[in-house]
């Protein structure tokens, strides 16, 4: 019998939309995704051509486990330069994706019974992750009108001796908020440990994202080169972790990854000390799709309260359409063939809307809108009301 533990773990809904929209794609139908949040451009060419040279050194054996010292110097660097942060390098874990970083500092983190203060809704991943290691989810509830920034005092009132961290994302999935310089303040004296996933930063659009580490040094930082760097299927991140955590981490990454790819962080490497014109073009297309995509789903009905103004998300209310987001986004796929995020994987504060990724080009998205105009027209009676 497989065990509680991988028996308990939800499934994360988007991979599932995906994986049905892999279906009828094989089945020749034309599917236009806007459900999963990975850059549709390719890594630029720099980053490419360094992980090429580094392959015909014959850079491919083990490094460090924390990882390569140049490349956790240029982490350094950059937290230096961008956000006037000082650091050492000795501070600095190199993992195999964001999503390892964030299971090694958990772990590190959480003991059994420990609660983690989340924001509702949050991306799907980090309650599984919290109860996978047997810690407690603590829901704060973010509201649309607010455009579901995460309030201090909220977060103020669900503290309890038991709490262990509050896990914050800015920009954030599913969400596109970024959280200003007074909240991340404000969040920083709280007292709990903040891990603070900054995953999106660089994808921001007419405001500077700043980092946790500009208000405390009671936090860990997750980040890495996936959505800035369009280097997904590197599987490349890292940790900013306090002195004393990282040789518990550390010992972790030796036993269950050993080190991140050896390819990748000279790519990385690449990415963070060199120019790389691709970046800026990357980030100014967001920010048309962003508006293109905030204006379509307003004149088709759904409710978008505020602009989001990082990553690339819009979550958009639904509801005169259907609160059960799981089943309407299912049927969205199968009758319109446009694939979306139900708003239920990211907590019951998202429930009745959709999630909308908007890295895909303007040209896919202007057709979304198209079939699913024709969808509202066909199976909704009322859409006329946006919230």
């Amino acid at each position: 019998m497989p065990s509680q533990r991988s028996e308990h773990i939800p499934p994360f809904l988007v991979m599932d939309v995906m994986e049905k929209a892999k279906e009828l794609e094989r089945a020749g139908k034309n599917v236009i995704h806007l459900e999963v949040g990975e850059p549709d451009f390719d890594t630029p060419a720099g980053i490419n051509r360094a992980a090429v040279a580094a392959l015909s050194r014959g850079e491919t054996h083990y490094t460090h486990s924390l990882g390569m010292l140049p490349l956790r110097e240029a982490i350094v660097a950059h937290y230096s330069r961008r956000y006037g942060v000082s650091l050492s390098a000795d501070q600095i874990i190199v993992t195999m994706g964001t999503s390892a970083g964030l299971l090694l500092t958990l772990s590190a983190l959480l003991n059994a019974g420990d609660e983690m203060v989340l924001s509702n809704p949050t991306y799907a991943c980090y309650p599984n992750f919290v109860q996978y290691l047997d810690g407690i989810p603590v829901w704060v509830a973010t509201h649309a009108a607010e455009g579901f920034g995460l309030q201090p005092r909220e977060v103020r009132t669900q503290l309890t001796p038991r709490t262990r961290g509050v896990l914050i994302n800015s920009p954030a999935n599913p969400t596109g908020t970024v959280l200003s310089e007074a909240a991340l303040r404000e969040l920083a004296d709280l007292g709990p440990y903040i891990v603070s996933d900054e995953i999106y930063h660089g994808l921001v659009y007419g405001e500077r994202e700043h980092s946790i580490l500009e208000f405390t040094d009671r936090a860990f930082v997750l980040n890495g080169f996936s959505k800035l760097y369009a280097m997904t299927g590197w599987r490349l991140g890292y940790v900013i972790a306090p002195r004393q955590f990282v040789r518990p981490i550390q010992k972790m990454q030796q036993n269950l990854f050993i080190c991140a790819s050896s390819i990748s962080q000279w790519a990385g490497l690449a990415a963070l000390t060199e120019e790389h014109p691709e970046i800026p073009q990357m980030v100014a297309a967001y920010d048309r799709r962003r508006k293109f995509m905030v204006q379509g789903l307003r004149e088709l009905g759904f409710g978008v309260a505020v602009e989001p103004t990082g990553a690339f998300y819009v979550l958009a209310d639904a509801r005169n359409v259907g609160c059960d987001s799981y089943n309407l986004a299912f049927d969205i796929l199968d009758k319109a063939n446009v694939a979306v995020a139900p708003g239920i994987d990211f907590g019951s504060n998202a429930e009745g809307f959709l999630r909308f990724s908007y890295a895909n080009s303007i040209e896919n998205i202007a057709v979304a809108f198209e079939r699913l105009k024709e969808y509202l027209d066909t199976h909704c009676v009322d859409r006329t009301t946006a919230r």
